[in-house]
């Protein structure tokens, strides 16, 4: 008995430096992953970048490229390796297990969903596992796109339907062996759920998700259905009707219970959310790629959640159309891109309420993704958007770029021409690293909050 009791205590005392290192300093190696994941600290070895294919160029199909962004290796800067899935699906987002072990990686066209095994060899990553009936577990959901980790699963977010492809679609779990759980639809104005709606709109759209779990608070974005982004960008922009169909929403859901508590009012198609890191700080942001403005998830005075536009993006009239954004490890920078002009922008959001640019840099004809690691010092970029949506021609610039952040300027490291290296459109960034798989814990170098 008191051998026991001896254990239990050494259990809690280990629980507890967990706690305090996680506490202290919340590490991560991009600064939108989920809470619940096993976090790189310090420099990221490799990149992984989910690619299209594009017709025409190399193997054409849609892959996994893994570039190494060791400082001191020989292949910095370089693709070490490239593994194709087969056939172009509509190449979009990917995301990493809790345990960061595998990474699933959709397509939005085909809606399969390609596991690959990252730890195994993190320099060269297997395809291990196909999910090819997406649509007929989730009842329907089509356009798999954020895959987000839950402790032991993952959760997914569909941007159609197979009913109508409109963007009426339902958030969809797995557990991490790839086994379907449950289907959860978005609330609409004829089947609430529940929700309270606290504006006009109760579309049933979906994105992205990202959870604050000491909130017990997940949210939803909204985008738009198959019947648009399968569409030609030009030939949509002029097509009255289809330009009605875009998200208007932002949703509030009980993370536990992943039930809609709340429908918003955020018009224009808000896209990826972004969350605070700091505990004391109660808030997200996302943005609206239509309307070109940041807006702010926040908790109220009384503990309830609101919405609210802090900030226009360059000047709305033009459709800059804003894609990709990534906050800063200290909540006191929002980078945001936007896709039309090619640029970068830096938002000054200590007061998350008067976001203020003062930063801002062309990336090139072109740009969708940026990735930041959690000191602040690299961001990575990556241009294409949708293969219909991405720029004809010459305009039609297709790279991953490395740039150093000195707080004042960014500096080229390296940039990499996925079209000369016949490698097809980069698309979303996760980073890699060994230390994740060292064989003892290593509070310096990764930590696991959760």
């Amino acid at each position: 008995m008191k051998t026991a009791l001896i254990i239990f205590i050494k259990s809690i005392a280990f629980s507890a430096t967990l706690l305090a290192l996680s506490a202290s300093a919340i590490q991560a190696d991009e600064t939108c992953q989920s809470p619940y994941m096993a976090k790189i600290t310090g420099q990221e070895d490799f990149v992984y970048i989910w690619t299209l294919g594009s017709e025409g160029i190399g193997d054409e199909q849609d892959k996994l490229v893994t570039v190494d962004v060791r400082p001191q290796s020989p292949s910095y800067g370089k693709v070490i390796n490239s593994i194709s899935v087969g056939g172009r699906n509509e190449a979009h987002h990917s995301g990493f297990t809790d345990d960061r072990k595998h990474l699933w990686a959709a397509g939005l066209d085909t809606n399969k969903i390609f596991i690959f095994d990252v730890h195994s060899n993190p320099a060269k990553p297997a395809l291990s596992n196909t999910i090819t009936d997406f649509v007929e577990k989730s009842g329907g959901v089509v356009g798999p796109h954020t895959t987000y980790a839950l402790p032991g699963r993952m959760m997914i977010t569909g941007l159609s339907n197979s009913q109508d492809h409109s963007g009426a679609t339902a958030l969809v779990e797995y557990t991490n062996a790839g086994k379907y759980i449950a289907t959860h639809w978005t609330p609409t104005d004829k089947n609430l759920q529940g929700a309270i709606k606290t504006g006009q709109f109760a579309d049933g759209y979906g994105y992205d998700v990202r959870v604050l779990p000491r909130l017990n608070a997940m949210f939803t974005s909204s985008f738009t259905g198959w019947n648009n982004y399968m569409m030609d960008f030009g030939k949509m922009l002029n097509d009255g009707e289809a330009m009605k169909h875009f998200g208007n929403t932002v949703v509030q859901w009980d993370l536990h219970a992943k039930q809609p508590k709340k429908i918003f009012d955020v018009p224009g198609a808000p896209l990826e959310i972004r969350c605070a890191w700091d505990p004391q700080h109660n808030y997200c942001f996302t943005t609206t790629a239509l309307t070109s403005k940041i807006w702010l998830i926040y908790q109220d005075p009384k503990g309830e959640w609101q919405t609210k536009a802090v900030a226009d993006i360059a000047d709305p009239s033009k459709i800059p159309l804003p894609v990709d954004i990534s906050i800063q490890s200290d909540d006191n920078i929002l980078w945001v891109n936007t896709f039309m002009d090619g640029t970068t922008r830096a938002f000054d959001i200590s007061d998350p309420f008067n976001p203020k640019q003062f930063f801002e840099q062309k990336i090139g004809s072109q740009v969708n993704m940026v990735s930041s690691s959690w000191d602040g010092k690299r961001l990575y970029y990556t241009s294409s958007l949708l293969a219909n949506w991405d720029k004809k021609g010459d305009a039609n610039d297709q790279y991953f770029k490395l740039y150093h952040w000195d707080g004042k300027q960014l500096t080229e490291q390296f940039a990499i021409d996925f079209t000369k290296e016949k490698l097809g459109r980069p698309h979303q960034m996760r980073f890699g690293a060994y230390s994740l798989y060292a064989n003892k814990l290593e509070p310096s170098k990764t930590l696991a909050l959760n």
